[in-house]
């Protein structure tokens, strides 16, 4: 350890005897600190090695020059699959998308992969997560904040003043069934003032931190989505770009890169992996008719395939899967049989 090394633990040490702790505390301090320095560094690099980072065209699109989020790595997720479109490059517009204007919408329906792509989004830029899912029941005192307990000092920041005051990404999902009073406290948040005034905590005003990002989702709004409304067209405006998802494979249309996904994800051969996305894509033809109430993701498909591989017969496999995901409706379950049954024989 070098001289200037030395002097640093040293005053490190000197300060924490002055707070009364003994020798083997201090020791034990600073070995703590050290070790969170090399976790940060470590996992700093794990970030910066991602294997998808280059398979798409974001590297010009710095979300954080300069900043380091290692501090909220738990925020940060790990591991996410890569998403597979037929050249819509999703990832590399909703990633410029943020860069020039800082916020974005996703729309299209359930199982389409809205939620996925904005995780790999985050772990592709190295940006932790704040994710809210909204609905009716998500109040202003959810997101912004409360005073717990009695009297004034004990206040617990919501998730919308936590993004606001260290950065990353803000995941509103559902946002087309957040209500009114909600969507009007972000308004000033998501326009250029970039602040929000808690109202509730005297009037503190808590500035966007410059690598703030929104990115908010929703099913288009229709009676088919129970509880979706129209956004407020203020708040709409706040979202510079909108980006349109659907299904890969969807009636006769059948993606290979989604049957290629599913092999290999699956491990079943190629007849059987595509009875499964025909299955899928008959399913999302009549979720988008109305006939059912939901379409099955790429995910979905890929369970009930690794159940086949690993034994189960196909249907028995379906029954733990697709059948009971799409409704606990013995009406609507008779009618995904019947599909089933019609493409596997």
């Amino acid at each position: 350890m070098t001289q200037k090394s030395n002097q640093k633990v040293a005053y490190g040490h000197q300060g924490l005897r002055e707070q009364g702790v003994s020798k083997v505390e201090e020791v034990m301090a600073v070995r703590r600190n050290q070790s969170k320095i090399t976790v940060r560094l470590t996992k700093r690099r794990q970030m910066s090695q991602s294997p998808l980072y280059h398979k798409y065209e974001i590297q010009k699109y710095d979300l954080h020059p300069n900043y380091d989020f290692s501090h909220l790595f738990d925020l940060i997720p790990q591991g996410v699959p890569e998403y597979i479109d037929s050249g819509q490059q999703y990832v590399e517009r909703i990633v410029r998308a943020l860069y020039y204007f800082k916020q974005c919408s996703l729309i299209g329906p359930s199982g389409t992969g809205k939620t996925h792509i904005v995780y790999l989004v985050a772990e592709l830029t190295g940006v932790p997560i704040w994710e809210v899912n909204c609905g009716l029941q998500t109040s202003s005192y959810d997101l912004i904040g409360r005073f717990v307990g009695l009297g004034k000092e004990n206040w617990i920041d919501g998730q919308v003043t936590q993004w606001l005051r260290y950065g990353g990404i803000l995941y509103l999902d559902e946002a087309n069934m957040m209500k009114q009073d909600v969507a009007t406290r972000l308004n000033p948040v998501l326009d250029t003032r970039g602040h929000l005034v808690l109202t509730e905590k005297d009037n503190e005003i808590v500035p966007r931190h410059q690598f703030a990002y929104c990115i908010i989702s929703m099913n288009p709004f229709s009676a088919e989505f129970s509880g979706t409304k129209k956004l407020n067209a203020a708040f709409r405006r706040r979202m510079a770009v909108w980006i349109n998802f659907d299904y890969q494979s969807v009636g006769d249309k059948v993606s290979s890169l989604e049957a290629e996904l599913i092999k290999k994800r699956s491990k079943l051969d190629e007849d059987m992996v595509y009875k499964i996305l025909r299955v899928g894509a008959e399913m999302r033809r009549q979720y988008k008719s109305g006939d059912l109430p939901y379409g099955p993701s790429l995910g979905d498909l890929i369970n009930w395939g690794v159940l086949i591989n690993d034994g189960i017969e196909p249907m028995q496999a379906a029954e733990e899967t697709i059948v009971a995901l799409t409704s606990d409706e013995n009406e609507v379950q008779d009618d995904v049989r019947r599909i089933i049954e019609r493409i596997m024989a």
